[in-house]
């Protein structure tokens, strides 16, 4: 009883959460790398790791 209940309900909410949190991911990912691409830098070097720790020692 309870697993049909967990099957009908919470999955396809799970599912829909887990969607949004993949497209949030995404979106951010994509507008670093217009962002890049705007201020004239190359778009893929939002993924190094020399780009994170710059980022993060500029915040400090």
């Amino acid at each position: 009883m309870y697993q049909s209940n967990f099957d009908e309900h919470v999955k396809p909410v799970l599912k829909k959460i887990l969607l949004v949190f993949v497209l949030i991911i995404i979106a951010l990912l994509v507008g670093q790398m217009i962002g890049f691409a705007i201020g004239g830098q190359n778009p893929f070097a939002v993924f190094l790791p020399s780009t994170w720790s710059h980022i993060i020692n500029f915040l400090q």
